[in-house]
């Protein structure tokens, strides 16, 4: 069994952005049809995605909501600084600050999570 922690960095402003963030989706769907131990977390740009994969009418909001439930957080740091705390709040999703107002990293690799970006 696998444990593996999928981030999601990009930003929502380009479609190069769209491609990471549908496979960032795909990973850890298929991550969690298999039953391995796997977390989502936005990082960077990547809390923005959030509010817009919540929306109903958004093309992947019915892919993030089959994997919503393995979201781990959102960094508070730049969730803030990218203008979407509150959003991202709202949406019911939970901060990470644990090192310095982002996720620790070394955590999760202590805890044996490989980390994959996207």
């Amino acid at each position: 069994m696998s444990k593996v922690a999928i981030v999601v960095l990009a930003d929502t402003e380009t479609h190069e952005g769209l491609g990471r963030v549908v496979n960032a989706l795909e990973a850890v769907k298929e991550f969690k049809e298999g039953h391995d131990e796997v977390q989502l977390i936005f990082d960077g740009a990547g809390p923005k995605w959030i509010p817009e994969l919540e929306k109903p009418d958004h093309k992947l909001h019915g892919l993030y909501n089959s994997v919503k439930d393995q979201i781990g957080g959102a960094c508070e740091f730049c969730a803030s600084a990218f203008g979407v705390k509150d959003n991202v709040v709202a949406c019911g999703v939970k901060l990470t600050g644990d090192y310095e107002g982002h996720p620790s990293f070394k955590t999760l690799v202590s805890q044996g999570y490989q980390v994959i970006t996207f």
